[in-house]
Parts: structure tokens; C-alpha cells; sequence
């Protein structure tokens, strides 16, 4: 149940910002975290971290929502007849993953491991649109950070 990481970083930014950034090991250990959870064997999943510019384009063009945002969910879909193991591609906008971390005063990791589980759920077709499916998701968000010795990213909610 280990996660197969093809890890992009994918701008140019000043070194405090890059410095923010996790680890393709980190990262590997995030994703991995939901795998082993939900009890999903190995799986490929793309994980591009960008800019702002780069995320309000793939937003604007996939949701129609003009404004950059902190991840992005991709899911690959592949016909049953073709045994692969990609799940998908993330795109995590490490602006405004720097910006939603100061503003939530948690540690900037925390929020990258969050955006990271919450990302590959959604590439599990886990969502939150309705109150049922919010709840049911963020419960498992909740208890994989749990596993990794993040506090609840609800708890102020």
C-alpha cells in the first residue's frame, strides 16, 4: 500500500517559498498514509506543486473559477480492460498553501500533508458536495492526519 510519486516542481520562486516545499519522500508518506488506510494496494499519482498563475488557469479551465486554489484533483480514467495503476495528478499551489497556512496559524507542513490526503481522496472519488459526502470525507481526513501526528484541519471549522 505504498504510493508511486512522480513529484514536479513545476516554478521559479524566492528560496523562502521553495523552502516550504515537501520532500518527494514526505510526500510519498502522505499519500501513502490514504492508501494504507482505505486498504488500497500501490498506486501511481502525479503530484505537480505551481504557482499561482499556473493554478488559476488549470481552475478557470476545469471548474470555471477564475482565481488560483490550494489543490487541484485529477483523476485518471482508464478502461477497465487496461491494468493500471495511476490514480491521478495533484496540483498543489504553494502560494496559496503559504498564504492558507499563515492564515490558519498551523504549521505550513501540516497543511501540505492536508492538502495531499485530501487531494488523493478526491482522486478516490471521495467528494464534498453534499453534507453526507462532506462529512464522510473530512472524517477520513481527520483520522489519516491523525495517524501522521497532524491535529484536526476542521477543528476551527
Amino acid at each position: 500500500m505504498v504510493a508511486i510519486i512522480d513529484y514536479q516542481q513545476a516554478f521559479d520562486a524566492d528560496q523562502g517559498l521553495l523552502a516550504t516545499l515537501p520532500g518527494e519522500a514526505q510526500v510519498t508518506a502522505w499519500a501513502s498514509a490514504v492508501l494504507s488506510h482505505l486498504h488500497i494496494g500501490d498506486k501511481e499519482i502525479t503530484v505537480r506543486f505551481v504557482n499561482n498563475d499556473e493554478s488559476q488557469q488549470l481552475n478557470n479551465d476545469y471548474r470555471g473559477k477564475d482565481k488560483p486554489t490550494n489543490v487541484l484533483s485529477f483523476p485518471f480514467e482508464c478502461p477497465p480492460e487496461v491494468p493500471l495503476d495511476l490514480l491521478g495528478d495533484l496540483v498543489i499551489c504553494v502560494p496559496v498553501i503559504a498564504r492558507e497556512a499563515e492564515e490558519q496559524q498551523k504549521p505550513i507542513a501540516h497543511h501540505y500533508a492536508h492538502m495531499i490526503v485530501h487531494g488523493t481522496l478526491h482522486l478516490l472519488g471521495y467528494d464534498h458536495i453534499e453534507d453526507a459526502e462532506a462529512e464522510e470525507m473530512e472524517g477520513l481526513e481527520i483520522a489519516i492526519l491523525a495517524k501522521l501526528a497532524i491535529d484536526d484541519p476542521y477543528q476551527d471549522d
